[in-house]
């Protein structure tokens, strides 16, 4: 596979094996991203007792990461569509590794909000970097499918950024520091591999895909009035931000994302709490909320899979049938009587449901706006997403202080799916 002189031809069976490969090398890549952004939640009670800074405090820096990286995706999905996806996403990996290191060494609530929040931005070159180079070698009819595999990949990421601080924080009992030290290194390794084995698309890995995977007669019209015109960043933002379905996924996800990281940064303090201390489950709490990232996983191949073979590329069908169950999981977790195997059972479904429409709102953005801008409109929409989540993290902070219970994550996560699946009634694609 080169770079450089005539594009070869490929027969249906070599450009699969490419396709694959373009698609695995993302989703490894992004399968260690959350090692550098979500396991804020497990240095929480550390970080509570050696700093002596409050929940409300820890929220709102939580919701400065979010807001920073909201920041970011407006601006880094135009960049992969300008400079490519490959470059972008390895750069992000590199440099949020660094500042993860950065803030290990953090001596108060200042540093700790410096440091979190530009890793915030750091941590956005990644997806829709990734979501770039999918779109670009996937057609249409397969993005449920890719981008499927693709948010499986980030929901595995949970599970591993779960595990990995369980495991600095439980079995070798380290620090709160060691979980901004140790399970980066391994999106290091991610990062670079990425960049040497993927390419931003056929053409730019001197290939030709076969008829049946060539653009469509509009898509090949939009490019090539797209390169005569030289489309720039601004024009890209305008064709986005004027299309009122990318508006309606936007809130749409901005709910949906709100709900899910407030599962992702609360749980661990809900299960680190007294009462889940002292309770005799033989077996330590944290271990039971990895649970949670496991069901977000699944629940994201199993959307994509549907949106495509289910619902016929529908993609607003799989996300308010997802988001309505997702509601009722969090209000079960909430109000039935947990023990370890209940816990262990809801929390798996409620982080499958919460979670899964995540691959459809991806595969949406490129179906909205086209292959050419799918950076764009990945960056557009994900930035209403972290403004959400953003907002929702110092809120739910200072609840938790004010009230002294950490169960009432379960009815705001509720609630925030009840929203998402609202507002995407009006997406209608």
């Amino acid at each position: 596979m080169s770079g450089t002189g005539s594009p070869q031809p490929l027969t249906e069976h070599a450009y699969t094996r490419l396709k694959w490969r373009m698609l695995l090398a993302a989703m490894f890549c992004y399968f260690f991203f959350y090692t550098g952004r979500q396991t804020f939640g497990f240095a929480i009670p550390g970080i509570e007792e050696d700093l002596g800074l409050s929940k409300a405090t820890l929220g709102a820096i939580s919701g400065i990461l979010l807001w920073s990286y909201a920041a970011g995706q407006m601006i880094n999905g135009n960049l992969a569509d300008k400079w490519g996806g490959r470059r972008m996403m390895s750069a992000g990996a590199i440099l949020s590794t660094l500042l993860n290191w950065c803030t290990s060494f953090s001596v108060g609530a200042k540093s700790l909000a410096l440091f979190w929040g530009a890793n915030g931005f750091a941590q956005s070159f990644g997806w829709p970097s990734g979501g770039r180079v999918i779109s670009t070698w996937w057609s249409h009819n397969e993005r449920g499918r890719s981008f499927g595999f693709y948010t499986f990949a980030a929901g595995m990421a949970s599970v591993l950024a779960f595990v990995t601080s369980t495991i600095v924080v439980d079995t070798l009992d380290l620090d709160w520091q060691w979980i901004f030290r140790v399970p980066v290194l391994l999106m290091l390794v991610g990062g670079i591999t990425f960049y040497l084995v993927a390419r931003d698309s056929p053409a730019k890995a001197g290939v030709t895909p076969p008829a049946s995977h060539a653009p469509s007669a509009e898509e090949a019209a939009e490019d090539a009035a797209a390169a005569a015109g030289g489309e720039n960043s601004l024009q890209r933002y305008k064709a986005v931000l004027r299309n009122p379905r990318i508006w309606s996924a936007g809130i749409a996800i901005g709910f949906q994302n709100a709900a899910r990281y407030g599962l992702l940064i609360w749980v661990p303090v809900y299960f680190l709490g007294e009462d889940w201390k002292k309770a005799d489950t033989g077996v330590s709490p944290l271990w039971i909320s990895v649970a949670l990232p496991v069901g977000m996983a699944a629940g994201a191949l199993v959307n994509g899979q549907i949106s495509d073979r289910l619902f016929g590329a529908r993609r607003d069908r799989p996300i308010i049938l997802f988001m309505v169950v997702g509601a009722l999981m969090a209000m079960t977790m909430y109000a039935a009587p947990l023990g370890t195997t209940t816990g262990i059972v809801l929390l798996f479904l409620t982080g499958f449901f919460v979670y899964g429409p995540q691959s459809s709102f991806w595969a949406l953005c490129p179906d909205i706006a086209g292959k050419r801008m799918a950076g764009t409109a990945t960056g557009v929409v994900n930035c209403f997403a972290y403004l959400f989540a953003g907002a929702a993290e110092p809120l739910i902070g200072g609840l938790m202080d004010s009230t002294g219970d950490t169960s009432l994550i379960f009815p705001i996560v509720a609630g925030a799916c009840a929203c998402s699946a609202l507002t995407a009634l009006t997406i209608r694609r």
